[in-house]
């Protein structure tokens, strides 16, 4: 089975609250599940870049280890482009896009990290919108910040249940480089709380903390300079490793280290609110 198969047997599978949330550009299903009950509330989202899309498989193991309190996880949040990386271009059917697709090799499209209509979704957020050192406005296999802020169909979706949820804390996975962000820029008052935070991430899965220059428009920007809450980005796979990741030993090592990430998170913020 392919990336998007295997999520949508995981979500047919999964007995907790769960929901469709939207669509991708070209109509897949966007899926979310939820684990637990309670406070505080999470939100970990991965395979927002398409060749990414080996970080699916820890959402699934996230979801048999649970958390504190209730995390929502999203899978796959670009599920067009995991299957342009995982399958190519016989994964596109829809006239334009194809047309649009096939104007690129087959190692790209390998290699592709934007969704269906070229469009880098972790620089497509209102968060210092297109002033990256990498960003630019043509669209391709990477970096693309598209027209606007939230201009595709997959942010604007994970923008509207982020905010219908008022989530304590954000999480999320990517490859590769097995390190962790977690400042924006965000006021002093909040330093202290989201770097003891990161801490705890950094201690349950050995990646160390990384400040990270020029990068803007993230999902994990847009939740720190928005919402005001607490939002990590974190690279798994070890950096030696090509992309996209794949293959047993890769998705063993990631597993390993990461599968009780969420866990000690989530038990962090509780304490951290002093929720009851």
């Amino acid at each position: 089975m392919d990336i998007y198969q295997k999520t949508t047997a995981f979500y047919r599978r999964v007995k907790t609250e769960k929901k469709i949330f939207g669509k991708s550009r070209l109509g897949r299903n966007l899926y979310a599940v939820k684990v637990g009950e309670g406070s505080p509330v999470g939100i970990a989202v991965y395979a927002v870049h398409g060749r990414e899309f080996i970080t699916a498989e820890l959402a699934f193991r996230h979801y048999e280890k649970g958390a504190v309190g209730a995390l929502w996880l999203i899978p796959l949040l670009n599920p067009d482009g995991a299957l342009i990386s995982e399958v190519g271009l016989s994964s596109v059917r829809t006239g334009r896009y194809r047309k649009f697709l096939s104007s690129f090799s087959a190692e790209q499209l390998r290699l592709w990290k934007a969704n269906a209509y070229g469009v880098d979704l972790n620089v497509n957020f209102d968060a210092d919108f297109g002033q990256g050192v990498k960003n630019v406005r043509t669209r391709g296999v990477e970096n693309c910040v598209g027209p606007y802020p939230f201009s595709e169909r997959e942010t604007r979706a994970i923008r509207a249940f982020t905010l219908s949820l008022s989530p304590d804390y954000t999480v999320s996975y990517h490859t590769k480089g097995e390190e962790i962000y977690w400042y924006y820029g965000q006021p002093l008052f909040n330093v202290a709380r989201d770097l003891a935070l990161a801490e705890t991430l950094a201690s349950s899965c050995g990646y160390p903390l990384k400040a990270v220059k020029g990068s803007v428009g993230g999902y994990k920007d847009w939740c720190i300079k928005a919402l005001g809450i607490p939002s990590f980005t974190v690279e798994v796979g070890n950096d030696s490793l090509p992309h996209p990741l794949c293959g047993e030993e890769a998705l063993s090592d990631v597993l390993t280290k990461n599968e009780n990430a969420l866990c000690a998170l989530s038990k962090a913020v509780k304490e951290l609110k002093g929720i009851q």
